[in-house]
C-alpha cells in the first residue's frame, strides 16, 4: 500500500440526519491522485447500511412529499444560500478527492452548485403543476404531478459534487426523498456535502452512503422500496443496474459516456477554435475526465497544419501541471490508479495503431514533475494529441476518459458529419464555423444530445443535458423526477 500522509481524515455516512460509520466498522482508504498517497478514510458500507438508508428515506417520504411546493422550495433555497459558508472547504475536498484543480473547483464549480439549488427551488413549482381539461359536457379531467418516492442517485468519481447536486436538488424539488451513492474512488466531498446539507433538511430526506458498487450500489438499486434510479457513469454500470432490476423493473435516468467530436471548418476563427478544442474541449481542469470531453478533433484538411500549430501553442503555453491546490495549475492528474493505467495503455495503443504524437505522450509524476518529490507517485499524464488517418481505430471509437485526443482530417461537410456520427456515443459535439447556415445544418445532422457552436462545454440549468445512443437517456430535471396521475370527475 502507498505510504499514507501524516494527517488522515475520517469521514462518515449520512443516514437519517446523522453522520455514522459503516455498520461493520470497516473503512476504505481514499487516495489523493496528485500524490498517490492516502489522505482520508471513508466507510466501507454493507447491505445493512443500504437498508438503513432506504428505511430512513421511506420514513421521511410522507412528510416531505406532502409539503407544498413553495415550502420545499424554501428548503432548497436555504441550501444554496448556505454553500457560500463552505465554498473553500468543499472546493478543496473535491480537488483532493479527484484531482480537479482548485482554480476550477473554487471559482467555477461551487458558484454553479449554488445556482443549481436556487434553480431547483424555482422548479419545484413546475413539478407540482398539472392540467385541467373539459372531457365532456358533465366531465372534467385533470392531471397531477406526483413524486416517484425514494430516488437513488449513483454518481461518478470525476465530478462528484456537480452530479450529486443535479440529482439531489431536482429530485427533492419534485417531492422525492434521496439516497446518494458516491463512487468508492472519490466519496469524501460527497459525504461532507451531505453532512453540511443535514443542517437544513429534515432527517432522512437526503442520505449519503459510501461503499462498493457490487455491495452497496447493487443493494440500493434492486431494493423493492426504491422507486427510481439516476446514474451518471459508465455503460457497464448501466448494464449491471439493468440486470439487478430485471425482476423488478424501475424507471432510470442514464447519463453515460461519450466520444464527442469537435469539428473545425476552414472558415472558423482558428485562434478561438484552437483554444476551444484543447483547453476548453478536453485538457483543462480535470484532465479530460469529463463525459462530454471533445476527444475527437475533426479539422478540415485545408487548415490542418495551421490548426495543429495553434493547438500545440495553446497546450504548451497554457496547460501547466503541478500542485492541484495552486491557483496557477491548469490541469490535474488522472483521478485514480486504475484510470491512470487505462489512459496510459491507450496512449501506447494509439502509437501502435499508427497515431502520430503531436503533443505529449508521456506519463508518471516522476517523469513529468521531476523536481517535485511530493507529486512523484501521482497519477499524472501529459496532455496528448495524436494525429490519425482513420476514425475506425480503437482510440477513436473507445472512451479513454483522460487527457488524450485524436486529430482526424476531413475534406467536406458531408465527410465531417459521417465521421462525427460514426460512434456508438451521442452526448456532445462542437462545431467551429462562421457560416450560420452551416451551423444550423450541422446541429440538425449531428447525432448528439448537446451541440455547441463556436464554444464548448457550456452547461447551465436553463437547458436540459442528456444524450443519445449509448450515451444514455433522460435528464436530471424536476419533470423527470415526477410522474403524472390522470383523474376524471363526472359531474351530476
Amino acid at each position: 500500500m502507498t505510504k499514507a500522509l501524516n494527517a488522515v481524515k475520517t469521514f462518515h455516512n449520512v443516514i437519517n440526519g446523522k453522520t455514522v460509520p459503516s455498520s461493520s466498522g470497516e473503512k476504505m482508504d481514499s487516495y489523493d491522485p496528485a500524490t498517490g498517497k492516502v489522505w482520508a478514510t471513508i466507510p466501507s458500507s454493507t447491505v445493512e447500511d443500504a437498508e438503513a438508508s432506504v428505511t430512513a428515506a421511506r420514513s421521511a417520504l410522507p412528510a416531505w412529499s406532502s409539503l407544498p411546493a413553495m415550502e420545499r422550495a424554501n428548503y432548497l433555497r436555504r441550501i444554496g444560500d448556505l454553500l457560500s459558508e463552505y465554498a473553500d472547504e468543499l472546493a478543496e475536498l473535491e480537488t483532493k478527492d479527484n484531482g480537479w484543480v482548485i482554480r476550477e473547483t473554487k471559482h467555477g464549480l461551487i458558484p454553479v452548485l449554488t445556482s443549481m439549488w436556487h434553480d431547483a427551488a424555482s422548479a419545484a413549482i413546475l413539478g407540482s403543476k398539472g392540467e385541467t381539461v373539459q372531457v365532456g359536457t358533465n366531465t372534467v379531467g385533470y392531471s397531477l404531478r406526483e413524486p416517484y418516492g425514494v430516488v437513488v442517485g449513483i454518481i461518478p468519481w470525476n465530478s462528484a459534487l456537480w452530479t450529486f447536486t443535479i440529482k439531489a436538488a431536482y429530485a427533492l424539488a419534485g417531492g422525492n426523498t434521496v439516497i446518494i451513492k458516491p463512487s468508492e474512488l472519490a466519496s469524501v466531498a460527497s459525504l461532507r456535502y451531505g453532512e453540511i446539507i443535514q443542517s437544513i433538511l429534515p432527517p432522512g430526506v437526503l442520505n449519503v452512503v459510501s461503499g462498493t458498487g457490487a455491495e452497496v450500489g447493487d443493494a440500493l438499486v434492486r431494493h423493492p422500496k426504491v422507486n427510481k434510479v439516476s446514474l451518471t457513469g459508465s455503460g457497464n454500470t448501466a448494464k449491471a443496474i439493468a440486470q439487478s432490476t430485471s425482476q423488478q423493473p424501475k424507471p432510470m435516468i442514464l447519463e453515460l459516456g461519450g466520444k464527442s467530436p469537435n469539428i473545425v471548418f476552414e472558415d472558423a476563427d482558428l485562434v478561438k477554435a484552437a483554444q476551444g478544442v484543447t483547453l476548453n474541449g478536453i485538457f483543462s481542469g480535470n484532465a479530460g475526465q469529463i463525459c462530454v470531453g471533445g476527444s475527437r478533433i475533426l479539422i478540415q484538411r485545408s487548415i490542418l497544419d495551421e490548426m495543429i500549430a495553434l493547438m500545440k501553442e495553446e497546450v504548451t503555453k497554457n496547460i501547466s501541471l503541478g500542485n492541484t491546490m495552486d491557483m496557477q495549475t491548469a490541469m490535474g492528474p488522472v483521478a485514480n490508479e486504475m484510470q491512470f493505467k487505462k489512459v496510459c495503455s491507450y496512449i501506447e495503443l494509439g502509437k501502435q495503431e499508427g497515431g502520430e504524437v503531436i503533443v505529449g505522450g508521456r506519463y508518471g509524476g516522476a517523469t513529468l514533475l521531476p523536481n517535485n518529490e511530493e507529486l512523484a507517485d501521482g497519477y499524472w499524464v501529459e496532455p496528448t494529441l495524436l494525429k490519425v488517418d482513420s476514425n475506425s481505430l480503437r482510440i477513436c471509437q473507445e472512451e479513454i476518459f483522460g487527457p488524450v485526443a485524436v486529430i482526424i482530417p476531413f475534406d467536406t461537410e458531408e465527410e465531417a458529419i459521417a465521421i462525427a456520427n460514426d460512434t456508438d456515443y451521442g452526448l456532445g459535439a462542437g462545431v467551429w464555423t462562421s457560416n450560420l447556415d452551416r451551423a444550423h445544418r450541422m446541429i440538425r445532422s449531428l447525432e448528439s444530445g448537446n451541440v455547441w457552436v463556436n464554444t464548448y462545454r457550456l452547461v447551465g440549468t436553463e437547458l436540459p443535458f442528456g444524450g443519445k445512443k449509448n450515451s444514455g437517456y433522460g435528464t436530471d430535471s424536476v419533470l423527470e423526477y415526477t410522474r403524472e396521475k390522470t383523474c376524471y370527475i363526472q359531474l351530476s
